[in-house]
């Protein structure tokens, strides 16, 4: 059905469902997916876009959180790595392994025997060796113009990197196919409760004048930063605190900064690990970790803290190659929905583990990492569901992801393009190649986005404003200057008629679209040195 359509039905129809999911991040996706494959009568109903929050700006990487190993969370870092292997394999071209490499420095904590014990521990849990040992010399050939000033080696290990929105998108897709409702720009304006206990929601669609009830005895509430805001009307001594932590990165030019694989380095401010990783054909810098004080349904904004921080690791561990101001194409920042005890430690002390709270029929989940979003979205299932859960979820065992079909790859696309398809849009494949031109966005990049992703994008994936295309949907926004400002009348002439828009409604989009870009993701505007 159309959305017009759905929302009708859900109007007309005194919908009910087994199970509504409140988010469209990554938690909310896998939920939904969970649930729906399940069999369970789904909604899940998002704010804003799908995945406009953290789960479009995380740092990408699909990972078993090895610091989290050295400070001692053995589960989340077990649970992480096998949910990594999990998905390299399920889904290649959507998931994919990225090596790291960690400098070691003469004198500086931790030194390469002791990092060389915890990689041996991360490859016990994985059952997957990829330790190895550089020295300076061999350093240098992975990483060309790494500075050797007091170099004593490298650690090399491996991990695995994602784009965090196409991730979600997937999961969405998984959902709708086995039979979920999944709403993006649909408000959840409130919890309704019958006698204590839940018993629907109800929902505010962006275009609709008048809210919507539908009724469920299970609301789960994975709003990540928001999740505390729907914890009222029950039991409050139940309720989680959130401490929204910002973590902010920089985009460059892959000529640059060109790095193969991901190099990190303890920053000398605050000792955490700081990266240059590629991604998309460009270099990201990141990332930040401090208290995000704005408001949370306002786009977050890296701060010129935060760039001057970024920015120094840069020329830490590149500094024959001065990286500048001028040289960022765009910046990107997120907020992470970490639970806090309240006892005041610092952002990188906190602990990064979920958590998962039940009051009568409203499961609210908060923390955690991208990479264990199905370990988390089965906990919060078994919990709401209670004892029949066992008879009602499917094995844990079954996969996330349903294959692609086998086609044969186009002439014009490469291999590895064709995998990168195959990855993104599974069993949508035939239907994204017969959407149009398997012909790239812009030739001569490293990335080879092509014109039939922008355009089944804009016929089958919910894209209601233009920010959704090119921030979220595609990466437009963020691997190309300006925000991709100078493309844009060719997509105009490519996805105006697909998306249904005449040309007031173009403009305006355009307009919304390069606000949103210049406001929070591109760099701070620096105070005159004058201003009061």
């Amino acid at each position: 059905m159309t959305r017009a359509e759905t929302l009708k039905a859900l109007t007309t129809d005194n919908a009910g469902f087994d199970v509504v999911v409140i988010g469209g991040g990554i938690t909310g996706a896998g939920v939904a997916r969970e649930a729906a494959g399940s069999g369970l009568r789904t909604l899940l109903v998002e704010q804003k876009d799908f995945s406009w929050g953290t789960s479009s700006r995380s740092s990408k990487m699909v990972h078993g959180g090895l610091r989290y190993l050295g400070s001692g969370h053995y589960g989340l870092t077990r649970d992480a790595v096998r949910e990594r292997e999990r998905l390299m394999a399920e889904a290649p071209g959507l998931i994919g392994p990225l090596r790291f490499i960690m400098p070691h420095f003469k004198g500086q904590f931790p030194g390469p025997r002791l990092f060389q014990l915890l990689l041996r521990a991360y490859d016990f849990i994985a059952h997957s060796p990829s330790r190895h040992f550089l020295s300076p010399a061999q350093s240098e050939l992975w990483v060309p113009g790494l500075t050797t000033e007091n170099l004593a080696g490298a650690s090399g290990f491996t991990d695995a990197v994602t784009d965090d929105s196409r991730l979600v998108q997937r999961l969405i897709a998984e959902a709708r196919r086995d039979g979920a409702i999944c709403l993006n720009y649909t408000r959840a304006q409130e919890v309704k409760r019958s006698q204590g206990k839940v018993s629907g929601l109800v929902i505010q669609p962006e275009e609709e004048d008048t809210p919507i009830e539908v009724s469920a005895d299970l609301v789960i509430n994975a709003t990540g930063a928001w999740a505390d805001r729907l914890q009222t009307g029950g039991n409050a001594t139940k309720a989680m605190t959130i401490r929204p932590l910002r973590g902010s990165h920089l985009v460059l030019p892959w000529s640059c900064l060109p790095v193969s694989c991901s190099v990190s380095l303890f920053h000398p401010q605050d000792r955490r690990p700081v990266f240059a990783f590629p991604w998309q054909g460009t270099t990201v810098l990141g990332t930040t970790d401090l208290d995000h004080e704005g408001s949370l349904d306002q786009e977050p904004v890296i701060s010129e803290a935060e760039t001057e921080y970024l920015l120094q690791i840069a020329s830490r561990l590149f500094p024959a190659t001065p990286i500048s101001r001028s040289n960022i194409l765009s910046t990107w920042a997120g907020v992470r929905p970490v639970v806090t005890d309240g006892t005041g430690k610092a952002p990188s002390k906190e602990n990064r583990e979920h958590s998962v709270r039940q009051d009568r029929g409203l499961i609210s989940i908060a923390g955690g990492k991208l990479t264990t979003f199905r370990v988390i979205a089965r906990e919060a299932l078994k919990m709401g569901l209670g004892e029949s859960a066992g008879s009602l979820l499917r094995p844990g065992s079954q996969a996330v992801f349903q294959t692609a079909p086998k086609l044969a790859r186009p002439e014009q696309v490469g291999h590895q393009t064709w995998q990168r398809l195959q990855g993104y849009y599974g069993p949508d494949l035939n239907q994204l190649v017969a959407s149009g031109p398997m012909e790239p966005v812009v030739p001569d990049r490293h990335w080879d986005l092509l014109w039939a992703e922008l355009l089944w994008a804009c016929k089958a994936e919910d894209v209601r404003h233009l920010d959704d295309l090119l921030l979220r949907r595609t990466r437009l926004g963020l691997i190309l200057a300006e925000g991709g400002k100078a493309l844009l009348p060719a997509i105009k002439l490519r996805c105006q008629a697909a998306l249904g828009w005449d040309d007031q409604r173009w403009a305006e989009e355009e307009t919304r679209y390069l606000g949103i870009y210049q406001s929070a993701y591109s760099l701070p505007r620096k105070e005159s040195p004058n201003a009061s």
